[in-house]
């Protein structure tokens, strides 16, 4: 593993990190900051000057192969690093759990077998999959009635306790959006539900339910009744055993779907699964939910896809639920007592001080979905320089396009750019690697927010604030006259 770079000596080993005959466009500089002295600005504060982004901007790049540090910007200050905060938590889980481990969905027999018939408790052991949907509890159930069982004469359990619960990934978002749902040591579909509607001359048909690829059960355990009301949109109430919402007929039109988050994963894998097995001709009781380990027989296993596969996906779609299993996973892997989410990031934040003597990283999940995380971008170079080293991340990261002049993509552009986005509103981030035309291989960290504005939006208005579609793609603009930048510096 390379050293941890200083970012306070930029200049240092530069020459050892480019390849014979190359020169800089511009000569880097030790820490960029506004000028003082009335100093004309440099290549890269030009860029920031004319990217016109209210709040923060950091970064930092080095050279991949041998560490050495080539350019920074806001020295050791960290920002919230949004999805690129799951870079980190791919490394996280990749060390801790390993590329190969499968998570495990199992279907246990608590009593005796007789004839067919179990004589005691069937149990739905959630094991931390993140990737469970309802394809996979359909083919559970049909292998449940191929082991010749066509009865349970006990209860019906599902088991959540392989992860702590929580409630919302980032209670700061609005109830209703897909990409913060609860967490429990089961999920299902990202535990998200369907919701569908229909106009039937003044009235709405609705719809909830659990659909995959090859199924689309109804579910109890989430309702939706229609309100003559114009806003909110939507409102949400938890009850002992189901998800209640209500939705605004003004803002309904004549139909449309969306995913909404669930709180009561266990509940909804339970109903669902009630569903699937009855199909098969196994009448089960009411879902009764527990996180007390349980013992018994083993009928069926489902396993997950291995570890490194269900990181690629996370990376390409930036799961947020994903995310946050994988990383409470390895957390209690290491043997943290996890109560909470943030228990598990700051294990994680333990591990990356361990692993890269890094300080600048204090996450509060694995996503990067709430905006009190931190991370400096030097830290994170750091990291992504151990893992270029190491062959871990970069096969597992999603190719960036880089565009011309007018916007357009570029495709087959001299600079290649393996990276992982980031972005909340009025906050943005790209990390990853570049490889210049000159076949250097560089490390990179691009983080900006305007934290202050962030904080005056109402929790209501949080899915699309005013003003900052416009600012987003102001950064991301930024984002790619850097990486050209640092392309043409080190592939000249």
């Amino acid at each position: 593993m390379a050293d941890r770079f200083s970012r306070r000596g930029f200049l240092a080993g530069l020459g050892a990190a480019l390849a014979p005959g190359m020169a800089l466009a511009e000569a880097p500089l030790v820490s960029l900051r506004p000028q003082l002295r009335g100093d004309l600005p440099s290549g890269a504060e030009r860029l920031v000057q004319a990217a016109g982004l209210r709040g923060e901007v950091v970064f930092a790049v080095a050279d991949a192969t041998t560490g050495a540090a080539l350019e920074a910007y806001g020295g050791d200050q960290g920002l919230p690093p949004a999805s690129v905060g799951k870079a980190l938590t791919a490394l996280y889980a990749l060390d801790v759990l390993g590329s190969d481990h499968r998570f495990e969905t199992v279907l246990m027999a608590d009593g005796p077998i007789e004839n067919g018939i179990i004589k005691g408790d069937l149990i739905l052991v959630g094991g931390g999959d993140p990737l469970l949907d309802t394809d996979a509890l359909a083919t559970m159930a049909a292998n449940l009635r191929e082991a010749g069982i066509t009865e349970v004469q006990g209860a019906f359990k599902v088991y959540e306790g392989a992860l702590p619960y929580v409630f919302s990934i980032d209670p700061g978002q609005p109830d209703h959006l897909g990409y913060s749902p609860s967490i429990s040591g089961i999920s299902l579909n990202f535990n998200r539900v369907h919701f569908e509607w229909k106009r039937d001359g003044t009235s709405y048909d609705v719809t909830m339910d659990a659909r995959s690829a090859r199924y689309q059960p109804s579910v109890e355990m989430a309702s939706m009744r229609v309100e003559n009301r114009k806003l909110p949109i939507y409102t949400y109430e938890s009850s002992a055993r189901q998800d209640r919402w209500t939705v605004a007929k003004g803002a309904l039109g004549n139909g449309g779907a969306r995913w909404l988050p669930v709180r009561k994963p266990a509940l909804y894998a339970g109903d669902v699964f009630q569903t699937l097995a009855r199909a098969n001709g196994i009448v089960l009781g009411r879902v009764q939910v527990t996180r007390e380990a349980p013992q018994g027989t083993v009928l069926v296993v489902h396993q997950s896809d291995p570890l490194d596969s269900i990181l690629r996906g996370m990376l390409k779609y930036s799961t947020n639920l994903t995310a946050e299993m994988v990383g409470m996973a390895a957390s209690k892997a290491r043997g943290a007592q996890l109560e909470t989410l943030q228990d598990s990031a700051a294990e994680m934040n333990r591990w990356a001080a361990e692993t890269y003597g890094v300080t600048g990283i204090a996450m509060v999940d694995h996503s990067g979905l709430g905006d009190a995380s931190r991370m400096a971008p030097g830290d994170l170079v750091t990291a992504l320089v151990a893992a270029k080293q190491a062959g871990a991340l970069r096969p597992l990261l999603k190719k960036f396009t880089l565009a011309d002049s007018q916007g357009r993509p570029v495709k087959n552009h001299p600079i290649k750019v393996d990276a992982k986005t980031g972005t909340l509103n009025f906050v943005s981030g790209l990390g990853g690697f570049i490889t210049t035309p000159g076949g250097a291989d560089l490390a990179f960290a691009i983080f900006t927010a305007d934290v202050d504005h962030r904080a005056t939006i109402p929790r209501a208005n949080r899915e699309r604030p005013q003003g900052a579609r416009s600012w987003n793609s102001r950064s991301r603009k930024l984002q790619r006259a850097l990486i050209e930048r640092w392309g043409s510096m080190a592939g000249s």
